[in-house]
């Protein structure tokens, strides 16, 4: 008995570890392709399954083109918000046939003076071509080479290139005119951290006297900013 249950404790193990490596990293395709199911009841067997192509997947036999359609980038985005900008993700909850292909696109449009503030994309790498105006980004290095900032201004037909996982920032530094702009991203699903709402909008909100110490800032000024906030729509969503 005892050497069955230790059998069994190792098998848990190893399916925990093999589930934690194949949800943090798209996998390859083994096939052409593997478009999620129709129904929510699939899509819940499939995410609870260890993710091994050609399981829990559309039959190929039923995919079709609309499988790895989507229409509607041409289309602005609503910048009416706090931050004057907006992004219209299309990602594999849009497009069932990106699953496990590793890309993921985005329309990010930035009202006159309107920005993205500084975020992180925890599964992707991404990279942004200007389709007008003019765009101030960059991104920060990780404490291993000293926090460097790395920014450009880009204009219509500019591409800038951001690791994974380092904090970024877009913005438009014309105060006149719009500015658009296409991103791509190295993942079905790149996920993003808004550095303020991850810090000040938590849920629940992180004791305001320990922002205070870890910033400088005066309590109540972090209470202050918690309170926008909290009640703040997350337009990076």
């Amino acid at each position: 008995m005892k050497g069955l249950v230790q059998f069994l404790v190792a098998k848990i193990i190893l399916l925990a570890l093999a589930s934690s490596f194949v949800y943090c990293y798209d996998p390859n395709p083994l096939q052409d392709y593997t478009v999620l199911p129709p129904t929510k009841l699939m899509e819940f067997m499939f995410v609870l399954a260890v993710f091994v192509n050609g399981k829990f997947c559309k039959d190929p036999k039923l995919v079709t083109a609309n499988d790895f359609y989507y229409s509607g980038l041409n289309i602005p985005g609503n910048t009416n918000n706090r931050l004057g900008a907006s992004i219209t993700n299309v990602d594999v909850s849009l497009i069932p046939g990106l699953n496990t292909l590793g890309v993921a696109i985005a329309r990010l449009d930035f009202a006159p003076g309107g920005q993205l503030s500084p975020h992180i994309h925890p599964r992707a790498s991404q990279i942004i071509l200007v389709l007008k105006g003019e765009l101030s980004v960059g991104f920060v290095s990780s404490n291993e080479y000293n926090y460097t900032l790395f920014s450009k201004v880009l204009y219509p037909g500019d591409v800038l290139v951001f690791p994974i996982g380092l904090v970024q920032f877009h913005a438009n530094n014309n105060k006149k005119t719009n500015a658009v702009a296409i991103s791509a991203y190295g993942s079905q699903n790149p996920g993003v951290i808004p550095v303020g709402n991850a810090v000040f909008g938590s849920n629940p909100l992180i004791d305001p006297k320990l922002l205070a110490k870890a910033f400088a800032l005066d309590v109540n000024i972090v209470r202050h900013v918690q309170r926008v906030f909290s009640s703040d729509a997350d337009i990076v969503n």
